[in-house]
């Protein structure tokens, strides 16, 4: 019979170089308003499996779902401003 053994060393073993930089936290908040958008559009979406949906969850999700798409073009938009010249 053969003895099991542990990895929780393994897997819980961080060393202190392993936290985020700085250029990662930059980025992090750089997409915050995209990721507070999603998070209010799967939070609408659950609030309209919870029950029959009407319409005001439609238009609720409609909103979130602007705020998300507005946000991902916002973004895009900062990523490429950044490239001059390319692509033009």
């Amino acid at each position: 019979m053969s003895t099991i053994v542990t990895v929780q060393d393994a897997v819980t073993a961080f060393a202190d170089f392993m936290e985020p930089t700085d250029v990662e936290l930059d980025a992090i908040d750089l997409e915050m308003p995209l990721i507070l958008a999603d998070v209010d559009l799967i939070d609408a979406q659950i609030i309209a499996l919870n029950h029959v949906p009407n319409e005001v969850d439609t238009k609720r999700v409609r909103r979130a779902f602007g705020r998300v798409l507005e946000a991902r073009r916002v973004l895009a938009n900062r990523r490429t401003s950044g490239l001059n010249g390319v692509g033009a």
